[in-house]
């Protein structure tokens, strides 16, 4: 593994099998009355958020306290750089704290790229403007797996706002290293311009490409990110691109049902669809917890997991 985990495309697929093999041991942890490791004692994590994100940041929270890391928790609202301080002069100030490891969501596409040159520590990308998320995508493919079992020649569905979105960028680099083939649906405005060099397929009909998916990911449309109209209405975007029980009663049996959240119902996906057995959506977030132990683990080289996890 490198240091850094920034983007998806800097996992070779022994790196990714890696990770996933190693949060497969962690998973063990959970099942426990006392659900900690001494593995990071005396490491410190810091979750550097200048985006509001409660789900990732308390599964990153979460995930260090597990291996025992000390924890400081950085929120860019009522902290210093409300006063205009730079990411630079932030990062320099966690590096004269030492931390053993910055986690950083950012609005800026490119700043964890950045802050890789300021600290001596360990950067992971929690997600960077429609950039990429990275360890959203290896918790999806950690779900997949538990699931449906090896990766390769699985036939994987992501619809909706792909434009926007980090989830799908980082999802579509992984998947395809681990095998898998990726298929891409959305309308023409919500996919990216050089959706072309992507390692996938992509598609306009939702109806078409559900009977042969093993697996279809809902993404959120990004209301908050969009400064134009990219579909006429919610209703119209529903009826092309939701995910209804109809949709999913055209799904082969072991197809499961994925949402990276948090859900708009009723716009991407159904509510009944969404608590269905077929839904993962419960799983990926405990999943998460666990598949980012194994990346704080592997990066901070805690010692071998043989003889703590029996």
């Amino acid at each position: 593994m490198k240091r850094h985990l920034i983007s998806a495309a800097d996992l070779s697929r022994d790196d990714a099998l890696l990770i996933l093999d190693t949060a497969d041991e962690l998973a063990k942890i959970s099942e426990r009355s006392i659900k900690k490791l001494p593995t990071l004692r005396g490491r410190t994590v810091v979750n550097l958020f200048f985006e509001d994100s409660t789900r990732t940041r308390i599964s990153f929270e979460a995930a260090a306290k597990r291996l025992s890391a000390d924890v400081i928790n950085f929120s860019a609202k009522g902290s210093s750089v409300s006063k205009g301080e730079s990411l630079k002069d932030t990062a320099l100030t966690l590096e004269a704290m030492g931390a053993d490891a910055v986690v950083i969501r950012h609005g800026a596409s490119g700043a964890p790229h950045r802050l890789a040159n300021w600290v001596r520590g360990s950067v992971v990308n929690a997600g960077d403007g429609t950039h990429e998320h990275p360890t959203q995508a290896l918790l999806d493919a950690f779900t997949m797996r538990r699931r449906l079992g090896p990766l390769d020649g699985r036939r994987i569905t992501i619809v909706g706002d792909v434009l926007h979105s980090r989830v799908a960028r980082s999802n579509v680099l992984l998947l395809s290293t681990l095998g898998a083939e990726v298929t891409l649906v959305a309308p023409p405005t919500l996919l990216p311009v050089s959706v072309g060099s992507w390692p996938c397929e992509v598609s306009y009909d939702l109806d078409a490409v559900l009977p042969k998916s093993d697996v279809v990911m809902m993404l959120r449309v990004q209301r908050e990110r969009m400064n134009a109209a990219f579909f006429p209405t919610e209703r119209e975007y529903s009826r092309r691109y939701g995910l209804d029980r109809e949709r999913v009663a055209r799904l082969h049996d072991g197809a499961i049902v994925m949402h990276p959240g948090p859900m708009n119902r009723g716009m991407e996906i159904a509510a009944e669809v969404a608590d269905s057995p077929r839904s993962t959506i419960v799983e990926q977030v405990a999943n998460g917890v666990t598949t980012r132990m194994a990346v704080l683990y592997l990066l901070l080289g805690g010692a071998d997991l043989g003889g703590e996890i029996q």
